[in-house]
């Protein structure tokens, strides 16, 4: 057991930190190679804060646990919404200025809504998951368009300010692009070994491991990458990163894993965790669209509720672990 929690504790560290170098060393090669500033922080920063969900998917997937695939990738995106905007929030109030982002949210909220037209039938099957891949290409193809259209947007000026302030040299770069993929496939195999074990010691399902442990881990990126935004007077890069990670999660991390391993889909997925995440994600975008005039904007008070909504969440699950106990 305490080999377990140690590959847990010791898998969740380097996932993040190696999440960090290969974001680093991708982006600054890209840099080199003379790809677009604005494309680099659209595209490759926003895989790289989600590289851990992915990672931690597939390798579930292929290793035969679905159940701490789909769970990670929905866990994730709850705890984006709840937790790390929630935090974020308290520290300092979050206002939305960036039109990408307005138009981006009632997209977040529409696919939100098809997963859970795939998912009802309670099976993820290939199409489906193909399907999800298919409208996340199409969604990328949009937002770098969108993105390249209009290079004067805040969000993606304070990306590429980033990038300029922390380019490496290209020996760098490249090593930092291997050894953080390596250390990323390496440290999500430790992750789910020990998630797994521990599973299977408390007669837990991965799915419960997934929504919480392994989703909170992997959503470490997000909430490290908001604090130091808001510190920074960066709203918009704050709840980007969480739309942007909520965006990959729904599409990529749950479609790559479904076309790895259909996934059977619980109906307490469905009757639980889907609608807390809806719940959550339609907040998200009455707070960050603002209505009659009024800009988007996220303050303490509702960062609070956003937390309480998360902690009670928690609870139901660990209510629902005792029960089934």
């Amino acid at each position: 057991m305490l080999m377990s929690v140690a590959a847990i504790v010791l898998g969740l560290a380097v996932l993040v930190w190696s999440a960090d170098r290969f974001v680093d060393g991708a982006s600054a090669t890209a840099r080199y190679a003379g790809m677009p500033p604005l494309l680099i922080g659209m595209v490759i920063v926003g895989f790289g804060t989600s590289a851990p969900e992915i990672v931690v998917s597939i390798i579930s997937s292929m290793e035969g646990n679905p159940g701490l695939a789909l769970g990670n990738g929905y866990g994730s995106n709850i705890a984006n919404i709840g937790l790390i905007l929630g935090i974020t929030a308290l520290i300092s109030p979050i206002s939305v200025h960036s039109q990408v982002l307005r138009k981006e949210l009632p997209i977040l909220l529409l696919i939100t809504l098809l997963s859970l037209a795939l998912l009802w039938n309670g099976m993820l099957a290939r199409t489906d998951a193909i399907v999800l891949l298919g409208v996340f290409v199409l969604l990328m193809g949009w937002s770098i368009k969108q993105g390249m259209s209009d290079g004067k947007d805040s969000m993606t000026g304070d990306e590429v300010k980033e990038l300029d302030d922390n380019l490496m040299s290209l020996k760098q770069a490249i090593f930092w692009l291997v050894a953080g993929l390596l250390l990323l496939i390496v440290s999500s195999r430790i992750l789910v070994w020990g998630a797994v074990n521990i599973a299977q010691a408390f007669g837990v399902s991965d799915l419960i491991i997934g929504l919480t442990i392994v989703a909170i881990g992997t959503s470490l990126p997000e909430l490290a990458s908001s604090i130091a935004a808001i510190r920074k007077n960066q709203h918009d890069l704050a709840i980007g990163n969480v739309i942007g990670s909520n965006l990959f999660n729904t599409l990529a991390v749950v479609g790559l894993a479904g076309v790895i391993h259909p996934l059977e889909v619980a109906s307490e997925v469905i009757s639980r965790d889907f609608m807390v995440m809806i719940v959550l994600t339609l907040s998200l975008f009455v707070l960050g669209y603002g209505f009659k005039g009024r800009q988007g904007r996220i303050n303490r008070f509702e960062g609070a509720l956003l937390l309480a909504v998360y902690v009670g969440y928690t609870g139901w699950l660990a209510q629902s672990v005792l029960a089934a106990g």
